[in-house]
């Protein structure tokens, strides 16, 4: 026992002396830490507005010198040309205490009190650009006002040879620049006769109110001769505003400030805006310099006086190289400052991790010490374990090893079922195509009933056979998430129009009942299009003539998720059925042989996908009640569920297709084509009503295709009439004339009989695609589909057609007699051509719009249509047709190469003989010699 204890007071020893040590460490680092950190400095800049680009200009000079004193933080408070606004701001920097305050007055005399208050707390106040009415101020910055003025004055009454009208556009009448640059160039101008004075406007130093004011005073004053405005955009704001009037009269335009950059006085100089301007430094770097100074006690001077300068075609050249140069080098400095922030941030990140490392590395030898103290009390524990511990693991391995074998079992039991439901497919497809022919021809009513009863068996055995296939994804968490966002109103909308037969059929009140007109939610299309289509069906199978189902959507109350139900009046179910509602393989004792449970099994994991909830609420005799809840936005997405796919009516365009890393790639090739500014050789005509799927299919479409596009059937025949594309692309529901009406037109049209025309379309039914192929479309593709799939087809549809044209061209090109197209009117299309062609063949004149005009067609459809047919253009016809014409009189008639090259419609001789020899590679001279020789020898 006594050794025990005095065990037990070593150890408490040790772990107070550890303690110790790591506290003293700790302090040591941290107050290292401290030591070289600097006291913050706060300084308050009251602003009377950063309206102006002056006045940007100055808090860029003061943030990028105040960028070198990391120690400073700079507080910038903008009063928006209110002087009661800088008083509250004042007050609120004297209240916080801040170790320094810069002022710029928006006017003297309100705000020099509160100045005052500010210098007797006993902080420094520095005065920037307008002074206050009284001295109680530790330093002022800025340019000499009365002198800026007086130079003006000087400059203008030497600009107009002593003799001018003026009119002065004024900034803040209570601001000092203003009052002083007034009284400094009345001064200097007071000295002239000639100089007067005529009018002035009030500013306020903006140059939209400079802009309003102006006009009203000048045309009161027609006769004034300049204009000198208190700063450059106000002078500018004055030129705009009577620039139509200023071709009549040389006005002169003078401003202050003279600022660099696209939008400054300089520029304004340089464009011939102003005559001249007078440089008003901003001062900014010399405020923070002077602060430095005062806030660490070094010698400073009280009054900063800014130099200024007069800046006009003369000089303006050169200062702008200089401005733009000190630009170029403000950009450099603030990279390089931006450089040695990064390096601060790695230094300090790089110290706070070795504080952390050297505070690990005290822990790590206090936790060592007390496992050494440990340890040798626990390898006598850990003896009488090992046996314990030999004898689970044992037990475990068992487990294990059975668990292994239950899991091949179930694997091989899902396994059988995706076999079995892939051998169902064929046989399945086998009876079905069989039946659809019986059911389109004429058979007694009796056989027919039977063999819709088969069709319709044989539909639920598909159908539950892709529910067994989702179940196989599902269980190997293969089943993905494929979401966009989309309209869940129009989406239910849609589902429940294809219930309205059925709904009649039965004699049940089927509605949709929701106050939204649109709510976008993010959900997998085609996940929530089974989930919907199930409950429905369960509904209607439960629910008897007469009856009703209603489908609900409203925002919850915390306007987080969207609620969707499902509520019908049918039998319902009881307490214990409605439990297990969601089991896998029950369908409950009363209805054991009108289901297999699957359904609302599969239901349940789809919602749950959605990171949803899916719930029920029945009551027997009663009806029944679904309830499924989505979230709003995507945050409760990962990326990887998230597809960028538009929606057609709450349609995916794409489910499936297009994973996120292939979006990518096909996003960075259409960048590069872009770039590359790929020539387009085909036209493609995109008639979509469905604004973000018009906009997704162009986007991918410009990769390989020129895209003309249109937002309804109306608009989209006039395009097709117009541009005479390759292709159309055409949705089916359309607002006025839909896609099947289009279709029927520009195939009996002679001008667009021989486009090849693609129908898009939700309707997947079978008899919507047999309507669509009698309108005489070339593809008919239901919603969803597949992007690459659509590609592949319209580049398909497209070389076939250049095929067809190879042929046709060919064929005209041996005997100038077409061959006869797979349509009528393409056919008779060609035969006009050739028929206008012939009986003008022998006039000179004959040319595309010769034949446009005989056909009723205008040149652009013509040519086009030829193009699409041919290969090759009207003209190009035309001259085949004139050189095989004078072919065949050089060879069956006595007439000289003159007649033939008159007869045939050449405008003269040589032009006929240079294009027969580039034809016939010889010339009509030589063809008419070796005629003539082998009419010798014959």
């Amino acid at each position: 026992m006594q050794k025990s204890g005095k065990s037990g007071k070593t150890k408490v020893a040790v772990l107070k002396s550890l303690a110790v040590m790591f506290l003293l460490s700790l302090s040591f680092l941290f107050s290292c830490g401290v030591a070289e950190e600097e006291k913050e400095i706060v300084i308050g800049f009251s602003q009377p507005t950063e309206g102006d680009a002056w006045r940007r200009a100055m808090h860029k000079d003061l943030m990028r010198e105040a960028s070198f004193h990391p120690e400073i933080k700079l507080e910038i408070k903008d009063a928006h040309n209110s002087s009661a606004t800088q008083i509250r701001h004042i007050e609120e920097f004297i209240a916080q205490g801040v170790d320094l305050l810069v002022v710029s007055p928006n006017e003297a005399e309100p705000i020099t009190p509160v100045v005052e208050r500010a210098f007797e707390a006993g902080i420094p106040v520095i005065v920037v650009d307008r002074k206050t009415s009284s001295s109680s101020y530790t330093a002022y910055v800025g340019a000499n006002n009365y002198q800026i003025g007086k130079l003006a004055g000087d400059y203008v009454a030497k600009m107009m040879n002593g003799q001018a009208k003026i009119i002065e556009v004024w900034g803040l009448r209570g601001s000092t620049p203003a009052i002083e640059r007034h009284r400094g160039f009345l001064e200097a101008i007071s000295a002239y006769e000639g100089m007067q004075l005529v009018a002035e406007v009030n500013g306020e130093w903006e140059k939209d109110t400079a802009k309003a004011r102006f006009p009203a005073v000048y045309r009161q004053h027609p006769e004034a001769d300049l204009v000198l405005a208190h700063n450059d955009v106000m002078a500018l704001g004055a030129y705009q505003s009577i620039r139509p009037l200023l071709k009549e009269k040389d006005l002169k335009f003078i401003g202050f400030d003279g600022l660099g950059g696209p939008n400054g006085g300089l520029q304004f100089v340089e464009d011939g805006i102003l005559d001249a301007t007078f440089l008003y430094p901003t001062g900014g770097e010399e405020v923070i310099q002077l602060a430095y100074n005062i806030l660490h006690n070094r010698p400073y001077e009280k009054e900063n006086l800014l130099n200024t300068t007069v800046i006009d075609s003369r000089n303006v050249h050169i200062m702008k190289q200089q401005s733009n140069k000190i630009l170029t080098q403000e950009q450099s400095i603030a990279r390089q400052q931006h450089r040695i922030n990064e390096q601060i941030r790695l230094y300090n990140s790089q110290r706070t991790l070795l504080y952390i490392m050297l505070s690990g590395l005290v822990i790590i030898i206090v936790l060592g010490a007390l496992t050494l103290q440990a340890l040798r009390a626990k390898q006598l524990a850990n003896r009488a374990l090992t046996a314990k511990h030999e004898e689970v693991v044992h037990q475990r391995n068992e487990i294990e090893l059975m668990a292994r074998k239950a899991d091949k079992a179930n694997e091989a039991k899902l396994k059988f079922f995706t076999n079995i439901s892939h051998e169902f497919r064929t046989p399945l497809t086998l009876i079905l195509g069989p039946v659809e022919d019986a059911l389109q021809s004429n058979i007694p009513p009796d056989v027919r009933k039977d063999v819709l009863l088969v069709k319709q068996n044989a539909v639920r055995l598909l159908r539950l056979v892709n529910q067994l296939m989702d179940f196989r994804k599902v269980e190997n968490k293969k089943m993905k998430l494929q979401a966009s966002e989309q309209d869940i109103v129009g989406f239910v909308q849609e589902i429940a129009a294809s219930f309205d037969r059925l709904a009649k059929k039965r004699n049940i009140r089927l509605r949709v009942q929701t106050d939204l007109k649109e709510q976008k939610v993010y959900f997998d299309a085609d996940k929530l299009d089974k989930v919907l289509f199930n409950l429905l069906s369960n509904a209607f199978k439960f629910t008897k003539e007469g009856g009703s189902i209603t489908i609900g959507i409203v925002l919850t109350d915390d306007y987080e998720g969207v609620q969707l139900t499902v509520e019908d009046s049918g039998k319902g179910m009881s307490e214990a059925q409605a439990a297990h509602a969601f089991d896998r393989f029950y369908s409950g004792d009363a209805s054991s042989s009108q289901g297999t449970g699957l359904g609302l099994a599969l239901s349940k994991e789809f919602i749950k996908l959605h990171k949803g909830k899916i719930s029920v609420m029945s009551e027997a005799g009663k009806g029944t009640r679904f309830s499924i809840l989505l979230p709003l936005g995507n945050a409760h997405l990962s990326h990887d569920e998230v597809v960028a796919a538009v929606s057609d009516k709450g349609r995916l365009l794409a489910p499936g297709v297009l994973s996120t890393d292939q979006e990518g790639a096909e996003s960075d090739a259409y960048v590069a084509e872009e770039g590359s500014e790929k020539l387009k050789e085909h036209t493609l005509l995109l008639i979509e009503d469905n604004k973000e799927l018009r906009e997704f299919l162009k986007k991918r479409l410009e990769r390989d295709f020129n895209v003309v596009e249109a937002p309804h059937g109306a608009f989209g025949l006039a395009q097709a009439f117009e541009t005479v594309p390759d292709l159309v692309i055409s949705d089916v529901m359309l607002p006025g004339q839909n896609g099947l009406e289009i279709t029927a037109v520009l195939k009996n049209d002679l001008r667009t009989s021989h486009i090849p025309v693609i129908l898009l379309t939700a309707q997947d039914a079978m008899e919507y695609k047999i309507e669509g192929i009698q309108s005489g479309a070339d593809l008919y593709v239901t919603k969803p589909f597949s992007y690459r799939y659509l590609l592949e087809r319209i580049k398909g549809l497209i070389k076939n057609r250049e095929l067809l044209k190879e042929h046709y061209s060919s064929e005209i090109a041996v005997d100038t007699k077409a061959a006869s197209p797979p349509k009528q009117l393409d056919k008779k299309f060609l035969n006009e051509v050739m028929a206008v062609v012939e009986k003008n063949l022998s006039s000179p004149d004959l040319n595309a719009n010769s034949i446009a005009e005989s056909l009723g067609m205008s040149r652009v459809q013509v040519y086009r249509k030829m193009k699409a047919l041919l290969g090759y253009s009207v003209n190009d016809y035309v001259v085949k047709a004139r050189l095989k014409k004078a072919r065949h009189l050089l060879l069956h008639s006595d007439k000289n190469i003159s007649e033939v090259a008159y007869e045939v419609g050449f405008s003269s001789p040589a032009y006929f003989s240079t294009a027969f020899k580039n034809h016939f590679d010889m010339s009509p001279s030589d063809f008419k010699a070796d005629k003539a020789q082998e009419d010798k020898r014959a």
